[in-house]
């Protein structure tokens, strides 16, 4: 409950943010007119901003995810680990998900493009953002379990940020997206990336508590005629037989 309630802001507050934006889409809010004048001031197509925004394309993000699920899921099964399939399978089902979510969006907004781009709608929220945080995200989360380094973690996480800010500044630039559309399609990762570490995090914890096992609550304790120490098992059986001549009523209870 500690966790959900820990992270419940990364589901909670994006999810706000999205409403209130829909909101201003869908009513033609003055929020758009901000929206239109930020587009104009930082609009300017060329090559690099298009390269940028080409990585969130399915052709390049789901690519990298698909090879993060492969190393994790080896990684998993090579440590023995107890549903090692499981984390690998949610990444790939969310992944699955994003345009089940987006397309019905954009077709239900129905907002035009920026004036670089041609006559059309569909545009409301950014799928490539999207996507891209989904993927890089996604891979991110299944890799961190197996990097031994905080360094090698935070380089990781980094790296995922930078490309998916990259992609968000890249389809701006181009004149691909408003900018309200993209911080969309960051509202719409976050709020999925949070769902897929939560049950990535279940998982673990379910996972560690099956494979340390707990005592059971029969045999109690472990006895002390268990003990590697000679001494100490000397020291029980003395104990034992001074209590056995003292009382027959009682019995060795289990230590």
């Amino acid at each position: 409950m500690s966790t959900v309630v820990r992270r419940a802001p990364l589901l909670g507050l994006p999810a706000v943010l999205f409403a209130l934006i829909t909101w201003q889409v869908a009513g033609h809010g003055p929020l758009l007119r901000l929206d239109a004048r930020l587009s104009r001031a930082i609009v300017h197509p060329d090559r690099f901003s298009e390269f940028l925004s080409d990585l969130g394309n399915i052709q390049v993000a789901v690519p990298a995810l698909v090879l993060a699920l492969g190393y994790a899921a080896g990684r998993g099964r090579a440590a023995g680990a107890d549903r090692w399939w499981l984390p690998p399978l949610a990444a790939a089902v969310l992944m699955a998900l994003v345009p089940a979510v987006v397309v019905p969006l954009k077709d239900w907004t129905a907002r035009p493009g920026t004036p670089v781009m041609p006559p059309g709608s569909g545009y409301y929220p950014s799928g490539h953002t999207t996507t891209a945080a989904v993927a890089y995200g996604s891979a991110a989360l299944l890799l961190l379990p197996w990097l031994r380094s905080a360094a090698a973690r935070r380089a990781l996480v980094a790296g995922c940020a930078v490309l998916v800010l990259g992609v968000s500044y890249g389809l701006v630039r181009r004149g691909y997206h408003w900018p309200l559309d993209v911080v969309a399609g960051w509202c719409l990762g976050t709020v999925l990336l949070a769902a897929l570490a939560l049950f990535a995090g279940r998982v673990s914890r379910s996972t560690r508590r099956s494979s340390s096992g707990t005592p059971s609550s029969r045999s109690g304790p472990s006895s002390p005629t268990t003990s590697s120490d000679p001494a100490a098992t000397a020291r029980f059986r003395g104990a034992r037989t001074h209590r056995s001549r003292s009382s027959s009523s009682d019995s060795p209870g289990s230590w």
